[in-house]
């Protein structure tokens, strides 16, 4: 057997062969691996456009459920404190809904169907495709939110002085819950199980997140204290004051940045995790 050259395999070309033996070329070069910042772009830009039309009845779903709730409690709540947690928490259950369930319910279909495969054969880091999909999903909750607050503060009679405090809890908390969903989905062994952790997850949320704390038992009041939506519940919550405790503000929303850091980065793991098996 005839051995190549150097030069031949330098240059990528067709070395000839002995008699009775097949031509061999030279691999061609793979492609170079996408940076984080132009993958998490383009995996964002196609989710969004996917879940467009997919994702817009049930967006519509999670409105009016939350606007129900709120018309519901209206009727045991006058004002104060517990309207405050009301509206607060029912902005929020939106945000739940959309990155928590669905996101959980998505990655799960996605491991069922073996559509990870497609994803592990692109030159695409695994964090661009969990905040990818994480970022669309959370896009998909902004104007529900919006509409879920403004209607609540009309409904108990709050102030809408500061509820541009809505652009920070909503990524925020929507990073934490939809890396929480995605980690949930990715590590379900079955898909009918990743459903049921993010209807559960969902219901956590509207439970410890919509009712007022200080109602609450001791034991359930800490397992609120360990749900990630609670601190963009309780910034929100603050700003309907008349003069709001800002620094208790940035400090929760600090904690949902952190708690949301380490949701995604869980998440990142598991997805690894998924596509190697």
């Amino acid at each position: 057997m005839s051995i190549m050259p150097a030069q031949a395999l330098a240059s990528g070309t067709v070395v000839p062969a002995q008699a009775g033996e097949p031509a061999v070329r030279d691999a061609a070069p793979l492609a170079p691996r996408a940076r984080l910042l132009p993958a998490l772009a383009a995996v964002y830009t196609a989710q969004l456009s996917r879940a467009r039309v997919a994702r817009i009845p049930l967006l519509f779903v999670a409105t009016f459920q939350s606007v129900g709730i709120m018309v519901l409690m209206r009727g045991v709540v006058d004002g104060g404190a517990e309207a405050r947690a009301v509206v607060a928490g029912s902005s929020v259950l939106v945000v739940a809904f959309v990155a928590l369930n669905l996101l959980a319910q998505y990655f799960g279909q996605l491991r069922a169907s073996g559509g990870l495969d497609h994803y592990a054969t692109l030159p695409v880091p695994p964090a661009a495709v969990v905040l990818g999909a994480a970022g669309a999903y959370a896009s998909f909750t902004v104007p529900g939110t919006i509409v879920t607050a403004v209607a609540g503060s009309v409904l108990f009679q709050l102030p809408l002085t500061h509820l541009w405090i809505l652009a920070a809890v909503v990524p925020l908390a929507g990073a934490a819950l939809a890396g929480l969903g995605a980690a949930l989905g990715l590590l379900a062994p079955r898909q009918e199980l990743a459903t049921l952790l993010g209807q559960l997850g969902m219901s956590a949320a509207l439970l410890l997140g919509v009712l007022p704390a200080d109602r609450l038992p001791g034991p359930i009041g800490w397992a609120r204290d360990l749900l990630p939506s609670t601190y963009g519940v309780e910034a929100l919550a603050r700003t309907f004051d008349a003069r709001p405790d800002w620094a208790a503000v940035g400090l929760d929303l600090a904690v949902c940045a952190a708690v949301g850091v380490v949701s995604l980065a869980v998440a990142t793991w598991a997805y690894r995790r998924a596509a190697v098996r």
